[in-house]
């Protein structure tokens, strides 16, 4: 069975994606590729394809704990669904993130939280961890985001060593996560034809969080958000500051200009001229060398 979702999971993401993507072009659903010189319009929301893909493709291994998971995951990417469609703000995107996360509450009872060489018991505020845990993973994806297949390959490789290093549901539900990202990421790879929204990066930055919090290696899956975690306290400084933002420039050979004010990419774009499909691949670099001194820790 750990292999056999997955299989589903890659298939249907597969198939379903230019489906989606398909539907979203004909409802006007569409969105500027900004980081190209010809700023090509692109389908929007294609993540609907993830939220149909993942349920199904668990069919065959559905249990207590993996149903509740889907719950939590499939509320998330109704929260992406209505961000994609009203453009809310981020602290209501945040509200709506927490509200959802409540059925976390339930794990109060789980209260272990494990790190390297210790446990801490938290006891029934491990619920309250759960949500604030689920929640920013979530948000954190959702924030490094806006390259072609930035967003669902760093999911995809992080959910990718975290079915590694869990065990059972958690890890069924790891490895059918990645198997449909990376389904969807044939589609979004440079140069992309389809996005994922905020209903493929909220949903799948949820799953990260509720596969940690399943297999008991919260640790471990913070270590693999630290690109996103860095990403978003360097853009809170400028939040605070209370300056205009900017955004990434294309130049004429197709390099990127990093954007007037401090962020992840950024020090990439900083550090040395890369094009976007560069700059991507970089990054999925960066998570797979995390995965792996996650993998080398938790072993």
């Amino acid at each position: 069975m750990v292999l056999i979702s997955p299989f589903i999971g890659l298939l249907l993401s597969l198939v379903l994606t230019p489906y989606t993507a398909g539907l979203m072009r004909k409802a006007g659903i569409i969105g500027k590729d900004i980081h190209k010189p010809d700023l090509p319009e692109v389908p929007e929301m294609g993540g609907l394809a993830i939220l149909i893909s993942l349920p199904l493709a668990l069919i065959p291994v559905l249990g207590a704990q993996t149903s509740e998971a889907l719950i939590i995951f499939l509320l998330f990417g109704l929260v992406g669904i209505l961000d994609d469609l009203t453009n809310m703000r981020q602290s209501h995107k945040v509200l709506l993130s927490l509200l959802v996360s409540t059925p976390l509450l339930a794990f109060a009872s789980r209260g272990q939280l494990n790190l390297i060489f210790l446990s801490l018991s938290l006891g029934a505020l491990y619920g309250v961890f759960a949500v604030l845990f689920v929640t920013g993973s979530a948000n954190l994806v959702n924030m490094l985001a806006g390259f072609n297949g930035l967003e669902v390959g760093t999911s995809a490789i992080a959910l990718f060593f975290l079915g590694l290093m869990t065990a059972g549901d958690a890890r069924i539900l790891a490895f059918t996560g990645c198997a449909v990202a990376l389904g969807f990421l044939w589609w979004n790879r440079y140069p992309a034809r389809v996005f994922p929204g905020d209903t493929g990066t909220l949903s799948l930055g949820a799953l990260i969080g509720i596969v940690g919090i399943m297999g008991k290696v919260e640790l471990f899956t913070a270590i693999l958000l630290l690109p996103h975690a860095i990403d978003f306290l360097l853009k809170t400084r400028i939040r605070f500051a209370g300056r205009s933002i900017g955004r990434t420039q294309v130049l004429e050979d197709g390099t990127l200009k990093a954007p007037p004010y401090p962020s992840f990419l950024g020090m990439i774009m900083r550090a040395k001229r890369v094009r976007e499909y560069e700059l991507v691949a970089m990054v999925w670099g960066i998570e797979a060398i995390l995965g792996i001194i996650s993998l080398l820790l938790s072993a």
